[in-house]
């Protein structure tokens, strides 16, 4: 994993990340509906295909790699991992967990199912531990369906990353539908990257 600074002084976006970070610091979300029809045909599980999914149309484009490392420096990350919570039923609390990305969807997925049989009975906010700076987060809501999801962070307009929540999938006409949240910076992120991203989100699950 490599982190390149931002050299802000050429940085085609300069200007907007200066407006929507320190002018009129903007957050913004939006709910879409993903048809998964295809995942629940190839009876793969839901989860790990959904992390795979988004981590590699994550991968392909900077607006959703950028933030600051530990430095407070601005730049990058070459590649993300995802970061999710599995729940606890015994103590109705979750944990977040960690894997790392490969392309391949099955390699990805056994390490999912390797990480989750490791670290799926430990309890506390981070049941693996170490986690990479590159990561970005992903939560699932399996219980009910949305049409709108929000997150509210105190340091929200401190936090470049995107954030993914999945909520409980359904069938209709035909068709398997599931919601998905995205939050987002808007000094990084504008409507034409969200839009794009769920444009290509949806194309790689009918593959």
């Amino acid at each position: 994993m490599i982190f390149e600074k931002i050299d802000r002084s050429t940085w085609a976006r300069k200007e907007h990340f200066e407006h929507f970070f320190s002018k009129v610091p903007c957050t913004y979300s939006m709910t879409v509906t993903l048809d998964i029809t295809k995942i629940k045909e190839q009876q793969i599980k839901l989860y790990p295909a959904m992390l795979y999914y988004l981590t590699t149309v994550v991968n392909r484009h900077s607006e959703f790699r950028t933030s600051f490392n530990e430095d407070n420096e601005l730049g990058i990350y070459s590649e993300m991992i995802p970061c999710y919570t599995v729940f606890h039923k015994d103590t109705e609390t979750f944990s977040n967990l960690w894997t790392i990305y490969t392309p391949n969807i099955e390699e990805f997925c056994a390490t999912y199912e390797n990480d989750i049989l490791q670290y799926r009975d430990q309890k506390g906010i981070a049941a693996k531990p170490n986690v990479p700076s590159n990561n970005f987060s992903v939560s699932m809501i399996p219980w009910a369906t949305f049409e709108g999801f929000n997150l509210n962070l105190q340091k929200g307009y401190d936090y470049l990353k995107p954030i993914f929540t999945i909520g409980k999938y359904y069938r209709e006409a035909g068709r398997t539908l599931i919601p998905l949240a995205i939050q987002v910076h808007h000094a990084v992120c504008d409507g034409f990257h969200v839009c794009r991203f769920i444009d290509e989100l949806q194309k790689l699950i009918n593959i």
